[in-house]
């Protein structure tokens, strides 16, 4: 009873954190009533299936998959571009689909040449660290701006909105963090029942338009007809596949820190069957016509605060997730639940990380350098989250989706600063040892 209600905890939460990217993705491609909640339900079918695919061959750690924010942000850089690049929405959808399996070749030769693994040691803890502070500083946005109602009332701030999720995350944290181990392992799952039954009391929730003519509906291949190879977006592709192995690397090496606190065995996720896996899960993206999945660095917030560290029910979570795709009536149940609450939890959840991201700064023992890492790479990508989406109007897509991407940017210029500053500490000690052999 207990794995099957952890399973149903993992699959809440797959859905809060994830079911937003496509609601957002096809309302920015005009797509009818209809055609959005078949996105939705694709959405959701390959991110269970990805989240599988990992658990059982892949980094074997419990690291949900979600829509990858480089490629929301693509799919919405494009949706404005579509008139002016391709002859309609259809085929800029297509366009998007043949990206997506080429992104997947990409992965796997990546993977097959072992390079996953050499990239994987450039993630030193600090920064691991800022990635996380990243991250967190990067969403806290969205965060603030949903639980305020911000987009789910209006364009302006809704109080009562705002009061019900201010309750809603208080008792998330006073659930996560309760005595009874029970009521703490399961303190998402009540959070989000009782934030969702708080919203409805209060007249706060919303129907969702779904197709309900059958019990059973399967998600459909190539939805948008078949993909389409363009040489600029296979350019943008490539660009996009390195940012996400960086994103990937990320993900996989935070939640393994957190699960190996939590558990009596050190295990160690396997970045090379990981790599081939995503690259899998990129094309199973592009075949249905969905947002490409990605690890998600939340599972450890999610993790840190219930103790959900075991694999089995992250795989029944994952397994409910597709069953559930496949069920229109339970698919529009849970996509019916209000925003604001998922982003409440979630607020609350992705608290724990700042905790987790200082814990890896702490492991380095060089303080003045890794001050210099942090600050650059923070000043760098929290920076550019300011910059307007606009500015980068009429850049060529491939450095518009970076530049607008302050936790991927940010990453990056944490990863060459490292680099540099350990080079240069390195010859600076290598000079003091012939100074003091004089």
């Amino acid at each position: 009873m207990k794995i099957l209600l952890a399973g149903i905890q993992w699959t809440a939460f797959i859905f809060a954190s994830s079911i937003v990217a496509p609601i957002a993705v096809a309302s920015l491609f005009g797509l009818s009533g209809t055609e959005a909640a078949g996105f939705v339900q694709r959405t959701m079918f390959v991110l269970g299936v990805a989240g599988l695919l990992q658990i059982l061959l892949g980094h074997r750690l419990p690291v949900n998959e979600g829509p990858a924010g480089l490629w929301w942000g693509v799919f919405a850089l494009y949706a404005g571009l579509s008139e002016t690049l391709f002859n309609s929405q259809a085929e800029t959808l297509r366009v998007l689909q043949g990206a997506l399996f080429v992104s997947g070749v990409i992965f796997i030769l990546l993977s097959a040449a072992g390079l996953i693994e050499k990239i994987s040691r450039l993630f030193s803890p600090v920064v691991t660290g800022a990635y996380l502070l990243l991250l967190v500083l990067q969403l806290s946005k969205s965060f603030l701006a949903g639980m305020l109602g911000i987009g789910f009332t209006g364009s302006k701030v809704d109080l009562k909105i705002a009061g019900l999720s201010i309750i809603t995350v208080v008792c998330t944290f006073y659930l996560t963090r309760h005595r009874n181990r029970f009521i703490r392992q399961f303190g998402v799952l009540i959070a989000i029942a009782g934030g969702w039954i708080l919203f409805a009391v209060f007249g706060e929730t919303k129907p969702v338009s779904m197709d309900y003519g059958t019990v059973i509906s399967l998600p459909k291949l190539f939805a948008f007809g078949p993909p389409i190879f363009d040489a600029g977006m296979t350019m943008t592709a490539v660009f996009v596949t390195l940012l996400l192995l960086t994103n990937m690397i990320a993900s996989i090496r935070v939640v393994e820190s957190v699960v190996n606190h939590q558990i009596k065995k050190p295990i160690k996720a396997n970045l090379k069957a990981s790599g081939f896996v995503t690259g899998i899960n990129q094309m199973i993206g592009g075949a249905f016509g969905a947002i490409g999945p990605v690890p998600i660095s939340g599972a450890a917030g999610f993790i840190s605060a219930t103790g959900a560290s075991a694999r089995l029910p992250f795989l029944v979570g994952s397994l409910l997730v597709i069953v559930t795709s496949f069920i229109p009536g339970v698919m529009g149940f849970l996509v019916a639940l209000p925003v604001p609450v998922g982003y409440a939890v979630m607020f609350a959840v992705f608290t724990t990380m700042i905790g987790i991201a200082f814990s890896e700064i702490d492991r380095e023992t060089e303080t003045s350098r890794i001050r210099t890492v942090l600050g650059v790479s923070l000043i760098s990508g929290v920076g550019l989250m300011f910059v307007p989406p606009e500015a980068f109007t009429g850049l060529p897509p491939i450095i518009a989706s970076l530049l607008n991407n302050g936790l991927i940017f940010g990453s990056i210029v944490a990863i060459i600063t490292d680099q540099f500053t350990r080079y240069f500490a390195a010859k600076k000690e290598k000079v003091a040892e012939k100074d003091v052999a004089v």
